[in-house]
């Protein structure tokens, strides 16, 4: 008896597709990024990423800017509406575009943002931060300094539910030795924070529809 396949995956043809069209959408990413990063550094702020997203015939370009690392604070939504124009002016003039319709998202990165370059980690000095080690148990502490290396930070010790933070010595931290790290909210310190303790759940974002360059 005849067994027919299943329809749990997609046909391998439509899987080629979808990996040739992750491929040109990693390759345009590459391209933008190089075609706005002065028009991003015109406003003082750094280009963190440019991501793209097909959808259908259409993409989403997501422009994520943020400030310089000696700055501390977020990116104010004024700036990110005036880079979003520029930005926008930019694509529309861009000569190599392949005419494809586009949703430009310009924004900064909330707090949720994972720590993996040293410029993630200045910008956070002072900040609560967990460090997931490659060997042993995550460590949460405040962060002190950023040098080439690593990290140091003055780590908060277990307590008892209800019982007041205790901190240990100051800890040093080789970036060659951290997974992963990542920014706590700390809603005591929101006034401290400007806009990026809101960032995390509702990050600014200019949308324009989509229009053919």
């Amino acid at each position: 008896m005849a067994v027919r396949p299943g329809n749990d995956s997609p046909p391998a043809a439509s899987k080629l597709q979808q990996q040739a069209r992750e491929a040109e959408d990693l390759g345009e990413s590459a391209r933008l990024t190089a075609l706005l990063l002065p028009t991003v550094e015109r406003h003082g702020l750094f280009l963190e990423a440019v991501e793209i997203k097909s959808a259908g015939s259409e993409r989403v370009v997501n422009v994520v800017v943020d400030l310089p690392e000696d700055q501390s604070g977020s990116v104010n939504l004024d700036l990110i509406s005036d880079v979003a124009h520029d930005v926008s002016l930019a694509m529309d003039a861009d000569p190599h575009d392949h005419g494809r319709p586009y949703s430009l998202e310009v924004s900064s990165p909330g707090v949720s943002r994972p720590l993996t370059q040293p410029r993630h980690w200045r910008r956070n000095v002072g900040r609560l931060v967990t460090v997931r080690p490659s060997k042993g148990d995550d460590v949460t502490g405040r962060l002190l300094e950023v040098t080439d290396d690593g990290v140091r930070l003055t780590p908060h010790l277990p307590v008892k539910k209800g019982m007041k933070p205790k901190t240990g010595d100051p800890l040093t931290l080789l970036f060659a030795d951290i997974r992963k790290g990542t920014v706590q909210v700390e809603f005591a310190h929101l006034d401290d924070t400007g806009d990026e303790g809101i960032q995390d759940d509702a990050r600014p974002t200019t949308t324009h529809p989509a229009s053919e360059a």
